[in-house]
């Protein structure tokens, strides 16, 4: 299978965009230490920056830990932070493969939403009708560290021995992009982000294929972090749907990235993510 890579592992950026990706990774001001959170690119760097900023804030204030976004250009960048120990915090399921539960992430909780699923999706108009059809075709995906928008839809190619040409567009929302433009057949998505791409944006598509019914991202603490911190930060978290404030924000930025109003994070030990790791013991080795 072809694979095609669009752009590089780095990015230049603007002023702009450099005003949302952090420094060093534990910075000191004062007595106060403050602590990275890295979520994974599920949207444009602005539009990522947009829902979590008042998040954190948040979270910040109502917990006394102070945190700060740090997101890259891409998802597999951010990852790439992640895995280079340079945050503290992070949202992703980019962590359940055998190799990488190694480094001592813990799970503190999760979003609750609708389940979500891998997809394989075509505008409303396409005339292709069914996966074989991708045959020698472009598909797009978030990225290669995408594990529900890429390796889930790229596993199911693979085993139907569909020889399609991948692309990767930096993030769901640019993938998207260009599957509405033209510029390739059929993306695999985040069923989640393929619907609120839709709302938003006001396009219809079709469903080729569906994975089982997964959980959202789960919210995860490095294990360098102090367990009276984690705690602090995951309480926050779990406790923003209840007050007034943090339901104000949970249901405004929900809504700027098209997710229900109901969306809110919950507890969770991580058991729930079991058909994650089920996912790496049987996946093509070349996507696990």
């Amino acid at each position: 299978m072809h694979t095609l890579f669009l752009g590089r592992r780095h990015f230049g950026v603007t002023l702009a965009a450099a005003a949302l990706l952090a420094g060093p990774a534990l910075a000191q001001s004062g007595n106060d230490t403050v602590y990275r959170f890295s979520p994974v690119n599920q949207y444009g760097i602005q539009l990522t920056a947009a829902y979590w900023n008042p998040i954190i804030a948040y979270v910040s204030d109502k917990s006394g830990i102070k945190l700060q976004l740090k997101i890259g250009r891409t998802s597999a960048d951010t990852t790439a932070y992640v895995l280079a120990q340079e945050v503290e915090f992070v949202f992703s399921n980019h962590l359940f493969s055998p190799e990488r539960e190694q480094l001592g992430w813990k799970v503190l909780g999760r979003r609750q939403t609708p389940p979500i699923h891998g997809q394989i999706i075509v505008p409303e108009e396409s005339p292709i009708l069914q996966v074989a059809q991708l045959e020698g075709k472009e598909v797009a995906f978030p990225g290669p560290e995408a594990l529900v928008a890429y390796k889930f839809p790229a596993a199911h190619l693979i085993t139907k021995k569909v020889n399609a040409k991948f692309v990767f567009g930096g993030n769901m929302d640019g993938a998207l992009a260009q599957l509405f433009s033209g510029k390739v057949a059929a993306v695999g998505a985040n069923s989640q982000l393929a619907e609120g791409y839709a709302r938003r944006e006001g396009k219809k598509y079709r469903v080729l294929w569906s994975s089982p019914a997964l959980h959202d991202l789960a919210l995860m603490a490095s294990s360098k972090v102090p367990e009276k911190t984690q705690k602090a930060v995951a309480q926050a978290f779990v406790g923003m749907h209840k007050d007034p404030i943090g339901r104000d924000i949970l249901q405004k930025v929900s809504e700027q990235v098209g997710l229900g109003a109901e969306a809110h994070f919950i507890p969770s030990d991580g058991s729930e993510y079991a058909p994650y790791r089920e996912f790496y013991r049987t996946a093509p080795t070349s996507l696990r």
